[in-house]
């Protein structure tokens, strides 16, 4: 909690709100919709907080720290890394025309 003008305001933390896959593809792709590669990211770094960055290192085979640093909005991740948690997380990047 901080306090603004004498108000407290509680943190939201968007994972504690991710917890179907319906939930977490409609997240994702309401954040892809914006077309701001850094919103994206963090969206997925939500996800993948809300599933459990242990689960996510071990699916994917990357790291924990190394997924804690891809989403800390400080780097810019390689594809095959989104790519790696997206899939861990049960979803994947479409094209339509």
């Amino acid at each position: 909690m901080k306090k603004v003008s004498g108000v407290v305001i509680s943190e939201f933390d968007a994972s504690e709100y991710l917890t179907t896959p319906e939930d977490i593809v409609a997240y994702l792709n309401a954040a892809i919709e914006e077309g701001n590669d850094e919103l994206f990211l963090a969206a997925l770094g939500d996800v993948a907080k809300a599933q459990g960055m242990a689960q996510i290192s071990e699916a994917t085979g990357l790291g924990r720290e190394s997924l804690y640093k891809t989403f800390s909005g400080k780097t810019k991740p390689r594809f095959e890394t989104v790519n790696a948690v997206l899939k861990a997380v049960g979803a994947s990047i479409q094209l339509t025309a």
